[in-house]
């Protein structure tokens, strides 16, 4: 049986399910894990470790976390040794062509969605948005061109209707993980993108959590809501105060704040809080301000 060697590049909770597998898989042994630097989180900037740091140590794998992953590889030559794959997986840095030429067989990307719709930094959260009915996980070898290499394997999965990003990523990552360990111990088969029916997503900024009842409807502030929890979050302003919308939907809730939105919508408000305060209930958050 052969045995692949494997750098593996990941930095969030959404590439541990594919550094777990790979590492459990007898047909794969992982040389090196390369994550972000450790950084601060939260509200307190507490230093803290990437998800796939944590979980390389426990598994007993040596870990790097170079500023600048380009810096492993210069003038022609290595600090590691050459594996035959190159495995990335929502790492966070651009890499350069000596980077991906380095290994043996391919420099492979897992990318949440259907390439090539979706390219950029938020696919998950764009497939929601979008009111999409379905997505997917695409494995590509990779190029210098942002996601635009060409596809080794796809899987599709339909998008529920209460599907929220948290819930659609921890689908997507036990799906990717499967399709790294099916495709790579075959001869890889690729085949163009249609560079055509490319579309692209930015990354998520703070301006995109304010929304505004007058301008949207229930069901476009409701994608809104189960796209961008926990971050950047949903932001509307109620009796003059802003909130922070926490879960929400378009349908009758005795419990929710009915919020009358464009085009003759109602959303249902299930759960808010202030900044910095603790989360209610919308039909709590009514009687709190409305006491006569």
């Amino acid at each position: 049986m052969d045995r692949y060697s494997v750098v593996f590049c990941g930095t969030p909770e959404f590439a541990c399910p594919s550094l777990l597998a790979l590492h459990n898989n007898p047909q794969f042994r992982i040389t090196q894990v390369i994550t972000q630097p450790d950084r601060p989180v939260g509200r307190k900037q507490e230093i803290m470790p990437p998800p796939v740091k944590k979980l390389a140590h426990s598994l007993g794998i040596d870990v790097l976390q170079p500023e600048n992953i380009n810096s492993l590889i210069s003038a022609g030559s290595s600090k590691l040794a050459t594996p035959d794959f190159l495995v990335v997986v929502a790492y966070g840095q651009i890499l350069s062509k000596e980077l991906l030429a380095w290994p043996k067989r391919a420099a492979v990307n897992l990318h949440a969605s259907l390439l090539p719709l979706l390219r950029g930094a938020s696919p998950i959260q764009h497939a929601i948005l979008h009111g999409e009915g379905e997505t997917g996980i695409t494995l590509q070898r990779m190029s210098e061109k942002l996601d635009s290499g060409p596809i080794l394997a796809q899987k599709k999965i339909v998008i529920n209707p209460r599907e929220t990003a948290e819930t659609l990523s921890q689908k997507l990552a036990v799906i990717g993980a499967l399709l790294l360990q099916e495709t790579l111990v075959q001869p890889l088969k690729e085949y163009p993108q249609d560079e055509s029916a490319a579309t692209y997503c930015g990354k998520l900024s703070k301006s995109m959590s304010m929304v505004d009842p007058e301008q949207m409807t229930a069901a476009e502030i409701d994608r809104r809501v189960r796209a961008l929890s926990p971050w950047p979050g949903v932001r509307i302003v109620l009796s003059g105060k802003e909130i922070i919308v926490m879960n929400a939907s378009i349908d009758p809730d005795p419990n929710a704040f009915p919020l009358f939105c464009a085009k003759q919508s109602t959303l249902y408000i299930a759960l808010l809080k202030s900044a910095g305060g603790t989360a209610i209930t919308g039909k709590e958050w009514m009687g709190q301000n409305h006491k006569k």
